[in-house]
């Protein structure tokens, strides 16, 4: 799960969870593919009909997420499916240790076919492991060999009680703005503006002077345009009682249902084939995100039409799993993934090696893995963020990770989404992450935002640039990528998080935002040579 870190009323508003109310006011055509325009957004389109004389490869696309609508009106022709399998026998035909894993597999289920709901954090489980050791034990008594392990159960102890109090406290902040603060609002915005009936274009033309009345005009925005209404807040405060409820709840039990020892690697088998399973928005619109069909006036387009979409249910409403993730990978790779696309992060891992050890694996058979970078307007240099393209434990660089930042459309001073995780060594590229209209469950469609959205634009373009040029390898994609990205290095941006101004070059490594029209012709030019 990637959590954001909620300063404010306001920012809590807008970005608990990542489903966001947002300045865009309604879904308008005009905008609803901003991220493939070549003006604001990554250029797809006009790359793609420069290719119209080629024909791409099809490349294969692991989503690793909360699970795929595989059935959606969108994805027609866009799903993996694992053809040695014989559908519904109840035999591992293929002998991969998957029973009719036709689409993939989920990693939070069990044999009957249920279904993990919410999880701990993993700052959460590792606190309460802990807690039967120490939570009785003074300080002085704490052996030499168990000293490390203490500390650590002191930091999460903190950690959890900290935001425990906080959330429960923002729950009943929440309650009373819906209750008190709501009803209020249009006549103070009208106030503010100095007209009782104002219309979207008089907030438009509206100019606040501070910060304040900055958000009151995203907020007259929003309300004008149905994204902010009683049933939105309702729905944050469902978010943040999770948060109480689940999320930092101690005595949680988010894993017996599956039956497994989640920190044992070689207590595999578990699972089943419900790629879907109970809560797919997440992971749906991450999968539409790559490759929903173009062109066909539903949605927003995907960015690649040469994909297809194994879906691989690993990340639950909280914090995933290393031992989940690490055979998501690994499955994917054994099943002809070339690239994984890693919508999730967390703070706190206790078993990274296994995940390190498995994204060795895909780099090793040529995958791609694409992760993003995280929704806490952090620099990721001082706070950690698993899976990381550099583990603590590691000596070597990954030539096959991309960290992702989410860029908006807005390239004067707010290029760099609010909430977006940023760092000149950790965060390698921007792409589009902000007000991002695509497929959800059922048929439907929504604007979410987040890294999350960010990391699939990218999985995209590493999917485009592998169809036309099948001959490169992963690690020679994802370094087209970066060095093709359109420098905005030295331009002057807000710092997420924040008002202050810094330049671009410093929250990435490149300085950019992905391009796919120069990646494509650099990599024309790269594979003549």
């Amino acid at each position: 799960m990637i959590k954001v870190n909620v300063k404010s009323m306001f920012l809590a508003l807008l970005f608990v969870g990542s489903i966001a109310f947002s300045q865009a006011q309604q879904v308008d055509k005009k905008v609803l593919n901003w991220y493939n325009n070549h003006k604001v957004g990554m250029g797809t389109d006009k790359a793609l009909k420069s290719m119209k004389k080629k024909e791409a490869e099809t490349v294969i696309v692991a989503i690793i997420d909360s699970g795929m609508d595989v059935d959606h009106e969108d994805f027609q022709g866009r799903i993996w499916t694992n053809t040695k399998e014989i559908p519904g026998n109840g035999i591992d035909d293929d002998g991969n240790g998957y029973v009719d894993d036709i689409h993939g597999w989920n990693f939070l289920g069990n044999a009957n076919g249920e279904n993990q709901g919410p999880a701990r954090l993993e700052v959460t489980r590792i606190y309460a492991r802990l807690r039967d050791r120490f939570a009785d034990i003074e300080e002085a008594d704490v052996a030499t060999e168990d000293r490390k392990d203490y500390e650590l159960y002191l930091e999460t102890k903190k950690e959890v009680e900290k935001n425990l109090a906080q959330y429960a406290g923002m729950v009943g902040q929440m309650e009373q703005f819906r209750d008190q603060m709501l009803p209020m609002l249009p006549a103070m915005i009208a106030s503010a503006i100095g007209k009782e009936n104002y219309t979207k274009k008089d907030v438009d033309k509206w100019k606040p002077k501070d910060l304040q009345s900055e958000q009151m005009k995203q907020i007259a925005l929003a309300l004008l345009s149905g994204e902010l209404n009683e049933e939105v807040i309702n729905e944050q405060i469902d978010q943040i009682n999770s948060m109480v409820n689940y999320h930092y709840n101690a005595d949680y039990d988010d894993r017996s249902l599956i039956g497994d020892d989640y920190l044992d690697m070689n207590d595999v088998g578990y699972g089943n084939n419900d790629v879907q399973g109970p809560d797919a928005v997440h992971g749906t619109h991450v999968g539409g995100i790559v490759g929903a069909l173009r062109g066909n006036g539903l949605g927003g387009d995907g960015v690649a039409d040469n994909v297809l979409l194994m879906s691989l249910r690993a990340v639950p409403d909280g914090d995933e799993f290393d031992k989940d993730i690490a055979l998501a990978i690994r499955y994917a790779v054994d099943n002809g993934a070339k690239i994984i696309n890693a919508s999730f992060g967390k703070a706190y891992a206790q078993i990274p090696e296994a995940v390190y050890e498995a994204i060795r694996y895909a780099e090793q058979n040529d995958v791609l893995f694409v992760h993003a970078a995280g929704n806490s307007a952090l620099d990721l240099h001082e706070n950690p963020n698993f899976p990381a393209n550099m583990f603590p434990f590691q000596t070597e660089p990954f030539n096959n990770y991309l960290s992702i930042g989410a860029s908006t459309r807005v390239h004067k001073e707010r290029l760099p989404a609010v909430f977006s995780n940023y760092g000149q060594t950790r965060v390698d590229v921007f792409a589009p992450g902000f007000e991002i209209y695509n497929a959800i469950p059922g048929n439907k469609y929504k604007k979410l935002q987040g890294t999350s959205m960010a990391a699939p634009m990218v999985s995209g373009v590493a999917a485009i640039i592998k169809g036309y040029y099948p001959e490169l390898k992963m690690s020679e994609v994802r370094q087209i990528i970066l060095d093709s990205a359109k420098d905005f290095s030295e331009t002057d941006q807000m710092r997420p998080g924040s008002e202050e101004l810094v330049k671009f070059g410093i929250l990435s490594a490149t300085g950019g935002v992905v391009d796919v029209r120069a990646a494509l012709k650099l990599a024309e030019e790269r594979t003549k040579k």
